[in-house]
């Protein structure tokens, strides 16, 4: 488990955090800026920002909070969430995100993530894959869960690296706010596929669920959004934790 990284997930709503179960259900969480700074202090490695409401919309990502939390934060941050060309890109990147994540916008128009690549560096383009089991396979979901396709997510996850991705956002819609752990099976098979990094998401609620999925999969870094918004994870403490259980 050396040198796997915790991010912190934000899910922006007109200009606040919320989280839900499912991508359904969305309640207030906070302040993105102050809880983002309240992370930073616990020691967090990075920070994920995702307007959820950006695709429906079809708008761009709502650039005052960005810079906002680029005044605020000395930690490297992504931010995702209608995201759709260059032009779009190019304003994230001006407010501060050190990176950004499509997803949607991706599965429209694969080159797309060709383009970014080649215009900002791979390794600032996150490809944000949300997954559902469905008939026994994990398939990919667009516009927040509400649009599944028939994409296989191992396949879309090698596709998106030879594209030229240069992450993985990996989210189980199945596990998400369920605290029953993350989606194991399908963060190890995607994490095995690629030779870019993978950062599991989608169902932390205990330390021990952080430990097993470094243990048992290939993913560089775990996320965890509710469990930290409602205080039920300190991130210091749990970093505590995962360097004890290596030792």
């Amino acid at each position: 488990m050396k040198n796997r990284k915790i991010i912190a997930c934000l899910d922006i709503r007109e200009g606040r955090t919320v989280k839900g179960i499912k991508f359904k259900d969305l309640c207030d969480a906070g302040d993105p800026v102050e809880l983002a700074r309240n992370y930073v202090s616990q020691g967090v490695d990075e920070l994920v920002f995702l307007d959820i409401s950006a695709t429906k919309e079809k708008r761009r990502p709502q650039i005052d909070w960005i810079k906002r939390v680029a005044r605020e934060v000395n930690i490297p941050f992504t931010v995702g969430g209608g995201i759709r060309n260059l032009e779009e890109a190019r304003l994230v990147f001006e407010a501060g995100a050190d990176k950004i994540s499509i997803n949607s916008a991706a599965v429209a128009n694969p080159e797309l993530i060709t383009a970014l690549a080649d215009e900002f560096g791979k390794k600032r383009i996150v490809l944000a894959i949300d997954a559902k089991r469905m008939k026994n396979e994990w398939k990919v979901v667009c516009n927040g869960g509400d649009f599944p396709t028939n994409l296989s997510a191992v396949a879309w996850a090698k596709k998106g690296e030879t594209l030229g991705a240069g992450r993985i956002l990996l989210t189980s819609m199945d596990n998400d706010g369920m605290k029953n752990g993350f989606a194991i099976k399908l963060t190890r098979s995607v994490s095995e596929a690629v030779n870019i990094p993978v950062i599991a998401s989608g169902g932390a609620g205990r330390m021990k669920d952080f430990k097993t999925v470094f243990k048992q999969t290939k993913a560089i870094a775990a996320l965890g959004a509710g469990v930290f918004h409602f205080g039920a994870i300190n991130i210091s403490t749990l970093k505590t934790y995962l360097k004890q259980q290596d030792s």
